[in-house]
C-alpha cells in the first residue's frame, strides 16, 4: 500500500514536470511577435508609393509692364535756299545728268523749266542739285531713280502725259499716309527721274512741281548749263 503511495506521488510529480515544460518553451513565442509585428509594419511603409512633391500653387506676381517708345520721323533739315536775284528771267533751266543713263542716248542732259519766284536751285540733304520751293519750305523736286522701299510702305502706279512726255508716277504711303512722289519719264531720248517731297501743302506743292517737270526735255550735253 505504501508502495503504491509512493508510485503515485513519483507519477505526480512527473506529470507535474511534464506540464511546466510547455510553458517555458512558450514564453520566447510571446518575445518574438512584436518583431515580427515591427518588420511587418516597415515593409507595408517600403511598398506604399511616394507622395508627389508638393508644387507652389500660388498665384505669381505680375511683372510691370515695358513701354515701348513710340517710333517718331525724323524731320529732314530745311533746304538753304539762295536769295533770288534781281532782275531774274521769268524763267531759269536746271540741267543735269538723267539717273537712267542706260535707257538714255548717251550725250544728253535733260532740261527742266521753273519759275525763279517760286523756286531755286540748291542741293538736298544728300548734297545733290534740287528745287527747293520758296513759299512751301519742305517741297522739294530732287532727283532719284527706283530703290526698295520699307515693307511698311505701298505704292500706288498711275501715268501722266504731257504732251510728247509720258511719265509713271509712284505714290508711296506709308501707314495710309501720303509720304512723296516720284515721277519717271522723258522724251524718248533721255528718261530721268525725279521726287518730290512734302510734308505740307501737299496739293499746291504737287501742282507746282508737275509745272515744272512738264517743261521736261533733253538737250545735248555741250549745250547744258553748267551747274555750280
Amino acid at each position: 500500500m505504501i508502495r503504491r503511495i509512493i508510485l503515485i506521488l513519483i507519477l505526480a510529480l512527473v506529470i507535474t514536470s511534464c506540464g511546466a515544460a510547455p510553458a517555458a518553451t512558450e514564453a520566447p513565442a510571446a518575445t518574438e511577435e512584436p518583431a515580427a509585428t515591427e518588420e511587418s509594419s516597415a515593409t507595408e511603409a517600403s511598398l506604399q508609393p511616394a507622395l508627389p512633391e508638393v508644387l507652389d500653387t500660388s498665384t505669381p506676381r505680375p511683372m510691370p509692364t515695358q513701354v515701348l517708345p513710340t517710333p517718331t520721323d525724323t524731320p529732314l533739315p530745311t533746304l538753304e535756299l539762295p536769295t533770288e536775284a534781281a532782275n531774274a528771267p521769268v524763267q531759269m533751266v536746271w540741267d543735269g545728268t538723267p539717273t537712267y543713263l542706260g535707257d538714255s542716248t548717251p550725250g544728253y542732259s535733260f532740261r527742266v523749266a521753273y519759275d525763279p519766284d517760286l523756286w531755286a536751285l540748291t542741293a538736298d540733304q544728300f548734297g545733290f542739285p534740287a528745287l527747293g520751293h520758296r513759299t512751301i519750305p519742305s517741297c522739294v523736286i530732287s532727283v532719284t531713280s527706283g530703290r526698295g522701299l520699307p515693307a511698311s510702305m505701298t505704292v500706288e502706279h498711275d501715268v501722266l502725259d504731257v504732251d510728247s512726255l509720258t511719265f509713271d508716277v509712284a505714290r508711296v504711303y506709308e501707314n495710309g499716309a501720303l509720304k512723296f512722289m516720284t515721277y519717271t519719264g522723258g522724251d524718248r531720248t533721255i528718261i530721268t527721274g525725279f521726287e518730290v517731297s512734302f510734308d505740307e501743302k501737299v496739293d499746291e506743292c504737287l501742282a507746282d512741281a508737275e509745272t515744272v517737270l512738264s517743261t521736261l526735255r533733253s538737250v545735248p550735253v555741250s549745250q547744258a548749263t553748267p551747274q555750280p
